[in-house]
C-alpha cells in the first residue's frame, strides 16, 4: 500500500508514466479477532486491582478508556477532583529506547473526560500513595518535573512493559481471561454501548479519530445481547395474541399436491 502511494505521487509529479502497482490486489489481512472483558470480569478485576499500587490507572482504562501511554503521561494537573473532570493532553512513551512525554495520539485524542465517582475515589487514593511514598524516599525521591499521577515508589515514570506485566499478574489473581492490557480499553466501548450509549459520545470518550473507527473497531455485540434481540423480534413476530406453540392455523392451509 505505502508503494502504491509513492508510485501514485511520482505520477501526479510526471516522473512516471504509469503507476504498475495499481495492478496488484491487496489481501485484506488478517483481523485480530478482539474479545472484551464481560462486565462481571471488569468487576472481579477491579476488586481484585484494590489492593495494587496502580489501582486508579485500572479503574481509569476501564472506566474511561485511557489508553496506556495515556494514563503514564497523565499529570496532576490535568486531573480536576473537585469538577470531576479529566484532561488528556500527553502520553508517555518509549522512543529511541527513551521514555519520552509526548503529542496525543491523534488530534481527536486531545480531550475532556467526565470523572466517575469511582475514579475519583482512586485517585484521591492514588494521590495519598504518592505523597506518603516521596516522604518515604526523601532524598532518593527522583520526580522528574512533570508532576505525573502514576510513578514508582522514588517518583520515576513507570516503563509501560511494567504495566503490562502489572496488568497480567492482576488478570491471574482476579480470575478473568488473560487478555491485553488495550483489551480494557475495548471494554470500556464495548460496556458503554451494552448499557445504550450511542456511538457519538463513546467516539469523544475515547477520542478517536472518526465515528467509523469507533463502529468498526470498538463496539462489540456479544452472544447474549444477540439472543436478547431475537428474542424480542420473536415476539414481535408472534404478536400478543399468539400462543408460541400454536401453529397459526398452517395446517389447515395445506393441500394435497
Amino acid at each position: 500500500m505505502i508503494l502504491r502511494a509513492a508510485l501514485q505521487h511520482a505520477v501526479r509529479e510526471d516522473e512516471l508514466p504509469r503507476n504498475v502497482a495499481r495492478n496488484v490486489e491487496l489481501s485484506m489481512g488478517t483481523k485480530r479477532e478482539i474479545e472484551p472483558l464481560t462486565a462481571e470480569e471488569g468487576r472481579q478485576l477491579l476488586a481484585a486491582a484494590r489492593d495494587n499500587r496502580l489501582w486508579a490507572a485500572y479503574e481509569l482504562a476501564v472506566r474511561i478508556g485511557l489508553r496506556r501511554g495515556e494514563l503514564l503521561g497523565l499529570r496532576w494537573s490535568d486531573v480536576d477532583l473537585h469538577e470531576g473532570v479529566l484532561t488528556v493532553r500527553q502520553a508517555l512513551q518509549r522512543v529511541g529506547g527513551e521514555l519520552l512525554i509526548v503529542a496525543p495520539k491523534t488530534q481527536r485524542s486531545a480531550r475532556r473526560v467526565a470523572l466517575p465517582a469511582e475514579c475519583v475515589t482512586a485517585l484521591r487514593a492514588q494521590r495519598a500513595q504518592q505523597i506518603a511514598d516521596r516522604k518515604g524516599a526523601g532524598d532518593r525521591w527522583k520526580g522528574t518535573g512533570h508532576g505525573l499521577v502514576f510513578t514508582t515508589k522514588n517518583g520515576t515514570p513507570i516503563e509501560p512493559r511494567n504495566l503490562n506485566r502489572s496488568f497480567e499478574v492482576l488478570c491471574v489473581r482476579a480470575g478473568v481471561r488473560k487478555v491485553r492490557f488495550h483489551d480494557l480499553r475495548h471494554t470500556c466501548a464495548s460496556l458503554l454501548h451494552e448499557q445504550g450509549a450511542d456511538a457519538r459520545m463513546i467516539m469523544e470518550v475515547l477520542g478517536h479519530s472518526s465515528i467509523r473507527v469507533t463502529m468498526d473497531i470498538y463496539t462489540f455485540v456479544r452472544l447474549d445481547s444477540q439472543r436478547s434481540a431475537f428474542d424480542r423480534v420473536g415476539e414481535a413476530l408472534r404478536g400478543d395474541d399468539t400462543d408460541p406453540d400454536d401453529d397459526g392455523g398452517a395446517a389447515s392451509a395445506l393441500v394435497a399436491v
